[in-house]
């Protein structure tokens, strides 16, 4: 039986936006792809771990994680049916068959104690309904001298590229969609120690990396995109549609900054955290961030 401490979150992401993420995991892949290798480096997964991967969503992640695992295994767990049925398709179709995926809440879902060396997450950890009971729950999971390795969102000001570019939007975006709903809980770094801290880990670290997020091929697919996206549609449902094409023909604009021989490529930034379940583990070493 499925257990789950966040409700809300379950409900969300297996309704509509879980769908829609389900349906189109290339365009909300290709945003983060760039982050992929700072997150990755962070891990530093090697071959015969057990690898634990939080939100996994569709699995792009999940699928990275076995492929540097290699005789090792991954399990991806996450929330939403939908997108963890896109996931093992995609799983099953590159032939890896050291993956699992499980549909879960992780803050409480049944994971054997000591049973990973690495807990990774893309994003997937921000949307808690208890962080510190959620991380104290992930830190049984890791084996002693075992790696925390997970991204978050990094705040964007109101000077920020990706600000400029959605700038006509921005005055409809009132709420957060059902979804995005937690996405901001991880924002601070001093409140990310402190979360993690009071879960019983220790060197922890919290590093800014900055990469091109892609959108679309050109300014009009990804207006496109931004307006199929959950936090635009929830807002902006009601809204008169000839404001919306008025809007949308604004933001199209606002992109055309943005578009490169490579696609619309608006620069970001995240959050790297890692940390360990224990000081001075035996693995603490090897898994610690270089430079």
């Amino acid at each position: 039986m499925c257990v789950i401490a966040n409700r809300q979150q379950a409900e969300a992401w297996n309704d509509w936006e879980g769908v829609h993420w389900a349906e189109h995991p290339e365009r909300y892949d290709a945003m983060l792809e760039a982050f992929n290798a700072p997150l990755f480096a962070a891990a530093r997964i090697a071959a015969g771990d057990r690898v634990l991967d939080v939100g996994c969503g569709t699995g792009r992640t999940t699928r990275l994680a076995a492929r540097q695992a290699g005789d090792g295994s991954v399990v991806g767990v996450d929330l939403s049916a939908p997108m963890l049925e896109r996931a093992r398709r995609d799983a099953a179709a590159e032939g890896l068959g050291n993956v699992v995926f499980e549909q879960g809440d992780a803050q409480v879902h049944p994971f054997p104690g000591s049973g990973f060396d690495v807990v990774l997450s893309r994003g997937g950890v921000m949307f808690f309904a208890d962080p510190v009971a959620a991380f104290a729950h992930l830190r049984q999971a890791l084996v002693p001298g075992g790696w925390l390795a997970f991204l978050g969102p990094h705040p964007g000001g109101p000077d920020s590229a990706y600000a400029r570019a959605t700038a006509a939007l921005a005055p409809y975006l009132r709420e957060a969609s059902p979804a995005a709903r937690g996405m901001g809980s991880l924002l601070d770094p001093a409140r990310i120690r402190r979360v993690l801290t009071d879960a019983g880990f220790a060197e922890v670290e919290v590093t800014p990396a900055e990469a091109p997020m892609t959108f679309g091929t050109d300014a009009g697919d990804a207006a496109g995109f931004l307006f199929s996206m959950g936090p635009t549609r929830h807002n902006l449902r009601g809204v008169d549609t000839a404001v919306v094409a008025r809007v949308r023909a604004e933001v199209r604009e606002a992109l055309t900054e943005f578009e490169t021989a490579d696609g619309v490529r608006i620069p970001g930034a995240v959050w790297i955290v890692t940390a360990s379940p224990d000081s001075g583990g035996r693995e603490s070493g090897r898994r610690r961030m270089p430079g």
